[in-house]
């Protein structure tokens, strides 16, 4: 019974002290986001999208694979709902063959300055949806207002406690730029700074080490992931770093983890004594 009892006991305090520190970052609402489309072998392009500000036009700028030509400009009205959409034609100016570049510009904020890729050959689209974006995609209602839940760049950091290990994954919308991931010490110090690429399905994923000289300071580090310089898709974060390791923070669910382990062991326990009570 006593090894029975000893058993129980370590399973129960190890899944107790299995506890992460998670990051989170979001953003609140605001920006634009616009969406090219293309029929294969059309010659016709079309942008639709909305933006969260009213105070001014969006404007368009095409320019050619190499850069070097604007081949066609446009200004759209925003509705009251702060959508819009116009169309563009190719023409003769279209002479490069290539990934055409679409800008969408309102005001001089990052937030409000998106850009898709069309391909054009010989003077035709090919099948094309590609989509740009700062504005938030949804709302949380939870933790305040216009808090988004699923923002252009988001990020999570787990580290096992007790461990050298903190596992860094997220998301973003931008598949074609890498994911700066930063890691400073309390005082400021950088340790550890690496790039990523996202996957096809937005996803990315990297995993930090720590120990060493460079995290002999006691604290919070700050974790940082950037891929631009637009505020939605640079995201931080802090996580407990104590000798080296991972340190638990006994939030609510680690709390009511280590409060059932306990009340499992009382229970284990009183179960043991009335088994071995004497029968009269």
């Amino acid at each position: 019974m006593n090894t029975e009892r000893t058993t129980i006991l370590v399973a129960l305090v190890f899944v107790a002290l299995i506890a992460v520190t998670p990051l989170g970052a979001y953003a609140q609402e605001q920006g634009m986001t616009i969406t090219a489309t293309a029929e294969q072998g059309s010659d016709t392009i079309t942008i639709t999208g909305k933006t969260a500000s009213d105070l001014t036009d969006v404007t368009f700028r095409i320019t050619s694979p190499s850069r070097s030509n604007v081949v066609d400009i446009d200004q759209v009205t925003p509705d009251a709902n702060g959508e819009f959409q116009t169309t563009f034609k190719v023409g003769s100016k279209w002479t490069e063959n290539g990934l055409y570049e679409i800008g969408a510009k309102q005001g001089n904020s990052a937030l409000y300055n998106l850009k898709v890729l069309v391909e054009v050959t010989d003077g035709s689209t090919t099948q094309t949806s590609e989509t740009d974006r700062s504005l938030p995609k949804g709302i949380l209602g939870i933790g305040g207002p216009n808090v988004a839940i699923d923002a252009g760049l988001t990020m999570q950091a787990d580290g096992v406690v007790g461990s050298t290990i903190v596992m860094v994954t997220g998301t973003t919308d931008r598949l074609r730029e890498d994911i700066t991931i930063t890691v400073t010490t309390p005082n400021g110090n950088l340790v550890s700074a690496r790039q990523i690429s996202p996957d096809l399905d937005g996803t990315f994923s990297d995993v930090i080490t720590t120990g060493g000289p460079l995290w002999s300071q006691d604290g919070f580090y700050k974790v940082t992931a950037q891929q631009n310089d637009n505020p939605l898709y640079n995201v931080e974060g802090e996580i407990d770093i104590r000798d080296g390791v991972v340190v638990p923070e006994f939030g609510a669910i680690a709390a009511m983890i280590l409060a059932v382990a306990i009340i499992s062991i009382i229970a284990v326990s009183a179960r043991s004594r009335l088994n071995i009570m004497p029968k009269y």
